[in-house]
């Protein structure tokens, strides 16, 4: 569970605009999902 913590910061702190998904199996965490906007001004 500690890589799910390291990994989900590291999304956190890349992303400026977006969403994260975690995806749970039978419950346990089995992805993460990055989806990133982009603005153009």
């Amino acid at each position: 569970m500690d890589d799910f913590y390291v990994k989900l910061k590291e999304l956190l702190n890349d992303l400026n605009y977006g969403t994260i998904t975690i995806v749970v199996q039978d419950g346990k965490v089995i992805q993460l999902e990055k989806n990133e906007k982009v603005r153009l001004k």
